[in-house]
């Protein structure tokens, strides 16, 4: 069994700052005094004469402009200059901030949330996301008194909107496979009412490929709803009814990807990662023959990879886990079973358009449809329930709920696991099992996740 502890912070979860827009933590005078502390870490960090310059992109949320104007109040009060893209994904912005030779990227989104959530998360000039050492000195700083008398009317930021963003993540993201040609090939494309609306169709059709494409319309508060990587159904309909090759369903600020293949299955996060770790290999591309995962990936990915002599190094659940990982270890392929895949020799963080691109090529070179391709490995039942909690106390420190879990573990044996643990981002707890009987893992969870309703529930 595995639980996991969550460093709390008053502010930055797993993955940024998140939470109902318009409500604490999640207001626009946060918003603005985030932008004057992440100034003045940034510029203690630049020469004292060099101009610090900030790159700004954010989803589709109609709170995306509260977020965004406050930003860059915050950042022009300190003498910072930003570049607004406006709506793109957050894979985007990374790659954005490189190309502009930033200081840093932020992007003003919820990811897969609902409409009424927001969220803010940054990147270095780099394009990694900041390290929590970082993270908490910004922290720091939005408690204390800030500064801004050395600041005046001559020397304040300016902010630009930048009209060709979208044309330089199109071309940067094609590359990523050469531009390789992909006629003859139809897809259903669902881009979730977010930040890919624009820029994603257009990738997929400029390299020769018929496009449908579902959920391209967003008013601001219909973003992820019923639609994306989060509602796969939605493109499986569409692939069987289209007689496509391949559904792609990407979430609200695109830097996951979830696949269905030609005869309606899903190919998730794990499938997309073997077939590519497989191929890798083959082409002498995988590093150590090693790839990086999360906890959550289904023991069926393990026994795959061990068949096809590939490592695998297993982190905490985030993307950000995945890719420290991946630094460390100089890695070149890892990723979550739900979508977030980073191809490491191409992008530094998790790109769901530029993860389906390759496995679009996989298919072109392969000559292999995606159905196929997927058989390489085979997933384990697995049963994830969720639970809303009203606080999040450490597993350790609730004896009944160990216990209902070894006793699950002893029912299981080896041949299942069980993975208990609260999300980064909202007050969840998440239990997940695996095993070979579907209706039995069920049937445990609902143990598991009634006593920790009793102990914690709201």
């Amino acid at each position: 069994m595995t639980t996991e502890m969550i460093h709390m912070r008053k502010l930055f979860g797993t993955d940024g700052i998140r939470g109902t827009a318009n409500t604490a933590p999640m207001t626009a005078d946060m918003a603005l005094r985030l932008g004057q502390a992440v100034a003045i870490v940034f510029k203690k960090r630049a020469r004292p004469d060099e101009r610090i310059k900030a790159v700004i992109g954010k989803d589709t949320r109609r709170s995306g402009y509260m977020f965004e104007y406050a930003l860059t109040s915050g950042l022009c009060s300190m003498g910072v200059d930003v570049h607004l893209v406006g709506p793109m994904p957050t894979p985007a912005i990374s790659h954005l901030t490189k190309s502009f030779a930033a200081d840093f990227g932020i992007v003003i989104s919820a990811s897969h949330n609902p409409a009424c959530d927001n969220g803010i998360k940054f990147f270095d000039s780099h394009g990694f996301k900041l390290p929590d050492d970082v993270e908490e000195e910004i922290e720091s700083l939005m408690e204390s008194e800030i500064d801004t008398s050395d600041i005046n009317g001559i020397n304040v930021g300016k902010a630009y909107r930048i009209d060709d963003a979208a044309g330089r993540y199109i071309e940067y993201t094609k590359n990523s496979i050469k531009n390789m040609s992909l006629d003859g090939l139809k897809i259903v494309l669902d881009c979730a009412n977010g930040a890919a609306y624009k820029v994603a169709p257009p990738i997929f059709r400029e390299l020769g490929a018929k496009v449908i494409v579902l959920n391209n319309s967003p008013d601001g508060t219909n973003i992820n709803e019923a639609c994306g990587s989060l509602h796969p159904d939605v493109i499986k309909a569409a692939v069987l009814g289209h007689k496509a090759d391949i559904g792609i369903a990407l979430d609200g600020d695109a830097d996951r990807v979830i696949m269905v293949d030609e005869k309606g299955a899903d190919v998730d996060g794990d499938h997309i990662i073997a077939m590519c770790a497989i191929d890798m290999k083959r082409r002498g591309k995988l590093k150590d023959d090693t790839v990086i995962t999360t906890v959550m990936a289904n023991i069926g990915f393990d026994m795959a990879m061990k068949k096809a002599g590939i490592d695998v190094i297993r982190t905490k659940v985030g993307d950000r886990h995945v890719v420290d990982e991946m630094r460390r270890r100089d890695a070149m392929l890892g990723g979550e079973q739900s979508g977030h895949i980073i191809f490491f020799s191409r992008s530094t963080t998790g790109d769901g358009t530029l993860s389906a691109l390759q496995v679009l090529a996989l298919m072109k070179t392969s000559k292999k449809p995606l159905s196929e391709l997927a058989r390489c490995m085979t997933s384990y039942p697995q049963v994830l329930k969720n639970l809303m909690v009203k606080e999040k106390r450490p597993l350790e420190d609730l004896p009944e709920v160990q216990a209902i879990i070894k006793e699950v573990e002893t029912t299981l044996g080896n041949d299942g696991r069980v993975l208990v643990r609260y999300s980064g981002t909202e007050n969840k707890c998440r239990v997940m099992l695996e095993g070979k009987d579907e209706n039995q893992i069920g049937i445990l969870a609902d143990k598991i996740v009634k006593k920790i309703d009793e102990e914690i529930g709201e």
